[in-house]
């Protein structure tokens, strides 16, 4: 089932267009079309999630994000003081633009891990927590993830009503494993040429992902990176940063617009939990215990993963280092503990490193960025000229 509208033999910035509408409309229209084809949705919180199973059982995996919306139903259900994320996506389920059949939630900070028993109390289907390894260093870590990679195919298969098999799972195993080398090869135009692919545009092609059918998504990505690279733009002369910050809560895509103003974002973190695993799963063997195994050892790194062998303001510089970037964004949402203790720990390493970094913090309700991009223009002047 074609979910996009279509958009084949469309100029690329037409397509471009058509997917940032889709992904900024509150009313998920990909996942009503779906639903009205019959298929079942299950819609998943951030950071990560094995859509790879969801797949395999037929069901269209659904990445929540919030929306700029008043959460008047939702602040009812909250305390004060929480990210905008958690209120938003549960405004928009809420008022009946979002229907699932299943939601499932991960643990990520004292806030997420209340938000099955909220979405539980309010919706009647299933909602379901993803206990991640606390501790991804155990050897026992892999085993354990299995394990829970198993309980959760079992309440899909609830829900879904059939047994999902092996073969199914190695199937979309493939499937995901061609997103993901098509998702490098799109963020290596960044690193390469960012001046033919602007960091608001790469985002919405990969924000798609999280909306459609995977083999859709696919076919688009496989029809407009060979576009993107014949692109007749012209080198400018931007500073090369890197953007951290983006893990759960989502910059709005005019922020984002701003930033490519002034700035070739060459790497980022956005939507980190599309892009979590780094390399191919293989096929081979047992396709939950593979899927475990790529999750903690090929795999990247946020505030709300602990592992020993992941020092995240290393990670950084891993990152500004291999996109050879001149600088780093260091933001966070507005309430979230997690992203604001890191900006901490990575000022401080950027300092000793003597890395220029702009910090500041985003909502998802942000609609004014002129006093962004004064700030961030004068930072960049401020390097470029120092």
């Amino acid at each position: 089932m074609n979910l996009l509208d279509d958009w084949r033999d469309r100029p690329l910035d037409d397509v471009l267009a058509l997917c940032r509408e889709v992904l900024e409309d509150t009313s998920y229209p990909t996942v009503r079309r779906w639903r009205e084809g019959g298929g079942k949705v299950l819609g998943h919180f951030q950071v990560y999630f094995p859509e790879e199973i969801a797949h395999a059982a037929g069901m269209l995996p659904v990445k929540l994000r919030g929306a700029p919306i008043e959460a008047r139903r939702a602040d009812s259900l909250f305390g004060s003081y929480l990210c905008s994320i958690l209120r938003t996506s549960l405004e928009v389920a809420l008022s009946g633009q979002l229907e699932l059949d299943m939601f499932v939630t991960h643990p990520i900070c004292d806030a997420a891990r209340n938000l099955a028993g909220i979405w539980g109390r309010n919706f009647p289907f299933k909602a379901q927590i993803l206990y991640l390894p606390q501790n991804a260093n155990s050897a026992a870590a892999a085993q354990y993830l299995s394990d829970e990679y198993a309980r959760l195919q079992w309440d899909i298969e609830r829900v879904v009503g059939r047994h999902v098999g092996g073969e199914e799972l190695r199937r979309s195993l493939a499937v995901y494993n061609e997103n993901r080398r098509l998702l490098r090869e799109l963020y290596a135009i960044k690193r390469e040429a960012p001046w033919l692919l602007a960091v608001d545009e790469a985002y919405v092609l990969v924000a798609l992902g999280g909306l459609i059918q995977r083999e859709e998504h696919n076919e688009l990505l496989g029809a407009l990176i060979p576009q993107i690279r014949a692109r007749p733009a012209r080198r400018q002369d931007k500073m090369r940063v890197v953007f951290e910050g983006g893990f759960c809560e989502q910059p709005p895509l005019d922020l984002l617009r701003t930033i490519a103003q002034s700035c070739y974002v060459v790497d980022d973190d956005l939507l980190i939990g599309l892009r979590w695993i780094l390399e191919d799963v293989p096929l081979e063997g047992d396709p939950l215990g593979n899927l475990a195994e790529a999750y903690l050892h090929s795999s990247s790194y946020s505030p709300v993963q602990h592992d020993l062998r992941k020092p995240k303001e290393q990670m950084l510089l891993r990152r500004i280092k291999g996109a050879r970037g001149e600088a780093a964004i260091i933001t966070a949402a507005k309430m979230c503990e997690p992203g604001l203790e890191d900006q901490v720990a990575y000022s401080r390493m950027l300092d000793d490193e003597g890395t220029p970094y702009f910090v500041s913090e985003f909502e998802e309700k942000m609609t004014s960025f002129e006093h962004l991009q004064v700030q961030l223009e004068t930072f960049v002047e401020n390097v470029q000229f120092d």
